[in-house]
């Protein structure tokens, strides 16, 4: 239990972080508006970089359903832990969702009459709604995401540290959050690379649930393609670990 805790609690800061650049940067009167693609990319990955630095030594600080289930296919986690992981993770999503509209709610006021621009700071939509290459384009990201977390812990990547042995993954979150804001950088254009599907279908459900004025629907047609790519580019990276390494 205390590692679901820390992962739900892991998973709310990121989004809480996450979704607030992207409130931050999109919603009218805010002073960060228009600061643009490279401060949310900036602010995605120090935002997992401080659920990293919560749920890290604790639960190892997965923050991510996929994340959780690529590891358990390579091997690296237990299969009785991941249904509790994902839920707790879903939950933390939600949690931080909530609180980012709490927080910027006279902002969401004066931006009533953006609903994309709303919803597009709760969850991911794509530049160009095409399903199945939007597919890929998630299952390609979250591939490059899963697939080099696993490589950091591998052998090649050893370093001795005060005369121990240690990893590139052993300097915990610095590293994945540099290779967050890789992947905003060269492969969220198309996307707006959700990765992370409690990054995603939780904020959505927020977004469904919550009294936000002038919003939109919350975009069902497509919400399961941030769920079903992530998951799947999970599994194909630690097939392609096994493979390789």
């Amino acid at each position: 239990m205390e590692q679901y805790l820390f992962e739900f609690i892991g998973t709310l800061v990121l989004v809480l972080l996450g979704d607030g650049v992207c409130a931050a940067t999109s919603l009218n009167h805010s002073k960060a508006k228009g600061a643009g693609w490279v401060v949310i990319a900036l602010g995605w990955g120090l935002a997992v970089m401080m659920g990293v630095l919560i749920a890290g030594p604790v639960s190892g600080a997965h923050l991510n359903p996929a994340v959780s289930l690529g590891l358990a296919v390579a091997g690296t986690f237990p299969w009785v832990s991941v249904p509790g992981y994902i839920v707790a993770q879903m939950l933390g999503g939600f949690v931080g969702a909530v609180l980012v509209w709490i927080f910027y709610k006279d902002h969401y006021k004066a931006t009533a009459d953006q609903p994309d621009t709303i919803l597009g700071t709760f969850c991911t939509m794509p530049a160009i709604f095409n399903p199945w290459r939007n597919m890929v384009c998630e299952v390609i990201a979250t591939c490059v995401l899963v697939f080099v977390i696993l490589a950091l812990g591998t052998h090649g990547n050893a370093f001795t540290l005060a005369g121990a042995a240690a990893s590139t993954g052993a300097l915990g979150s610095w590293p994945v959050t540099c290779l967050i804001m890789s992947i905003g950088m060269s492969l969220g254009g198309t996307t707006g690379y959700a990765l992370n599907p409690a990054r995603d279908l939780s904020p959505r459900c927020a977004h469904a649930v919550l009294p936000i004025a002038g919003k939109r629907d919350s975009g069902w047609s497509y919400s399961w393609i941030p769920v079903a790519g992530p998951m799947l580019g999970a599994a194909l990276a630690a097939g392609l670990y096994l493979l390789v390494f």
